[in-house]
């Protein structure tokens, strides 16, 4: 984010002040101290005039379906309420630990505005990671 902000003529306090986040926020997020919250980064990449995407850079071959989610700039709750999918139900498919049903991959995906079959496959990366990986 630091290059993109920069690149635009931002100083961290003009992009704190714009985008409504604090700039310890934004510095912690710049220095890898800390990691955002998808609302607030949906925020900032608005206030840059970018995507998520060109902030959060996770190559299609290895995304997750949170990874999805966030991209979108979405909470769980939030995807939850688009997709009519409970909350608990998106963090535990996210996290691979429940049956993908068709119908949830199909509302999840339509959410999302992905292909049902980029939604499997991220799902099927999120089941087989190895233990102790985050999804």
């Amino acid at each position: 984010m630091n290059q993109l902000r920069v690149d635009r003529n931002f100083s961290l306090s003009d992009l704190a002040r714009l985008a409504n986040i604090g700039r310890s926020t934004l510095h912690h997020w710049e220095t890898g101290h800390a990691t955002p919250q998808v609302d607030l980064l949906a925020r900032a990449a608005d206030t840059l005039g970018v995507s998520i995407g060109d902030l959060v850079h996770i190559p299609e071959h290895e995304r997750f379906p949170g990874d999805l989610r966030i991209l979108r700039g979405l909470t769980q709750p939030q995807l939850g309420r688009e997709a009519e999918v409970p909350t608990a139900t998106v963090g535990a498919i996210e996290r691979g630990e429940v049956a993908l049903t068709e119908e949830y991959a199909q509302r999840l995906a339509a959410a999302l505005d992905v292909p049902i079959e980029m939604y499997r496959a991220a799902y099927e990366r999120s089941r087989r990671r190895p233990p102790g990986t985050p999804a």
